[in-house]
């Protein structure tokens, strides 16, 4: 089981991001798509959010003692084999994965409107995936 510390701080930049983004965003997408600033802004929290929920994950497997899967991927999909967070939660954050993997290796122009999307409809799943953690941990 992760560190109750580590627990926290991880916890508490995940909700930081995710506040971050809350009070940004445009109430459209065409708005988001026209503010450099905001959009740079929900991109970054994303990504950063995204990235310590990976983190969390991965040291989470480590420190139960368990094979941490080479790809971000695997760390929820391995979480939810090892009954620590509930598969429809792993696999949407499995697939999150790959939109932390675009930001963060530039793969292609993102797309203004799935940031929206995600921005408005995903940022729950990284809350809730810090709240059945520190639910685990008994913190």
């Amino acid at each position: 089981m992760v560190d109750k510390t580590v627990l926290a701080a991880k916890t508490a930049a995940v909700r930081d991001a995710v506040s971050r983004v809350r009070e940004v965003l445009p109430q459209t997408p065409e708005a988001l798509a026209a503010d450099r600033s905001a959009r740079e802004i929900v991109v970054l929290n994303l990504f950063v959010a995204l990235q310590e929920c990976v983190n969390l994950a991965a040291h989470w497997l480590a420190d139960d003692g368990r094979a941490v899967p080479a790809d971000y991927r695997g760390v929820f999909l391995a979480l939810c084999e090892a009954d620590v967070i509930p598969r429809p939660l792993a696999e949407r954050l499995a697939a999150a994965s790959g939109f932390r993997n675009l930001v963060a290796h530039r793969y292609g122009v993102l797309d203004p409107r799935r940031v929206y999307r995600i921005a408005r409809e995903d940022l729950g799943d990284l809350v809730e995936f810090c709240a059945a953690l520190a639910e685990r941990a008994g913190a």
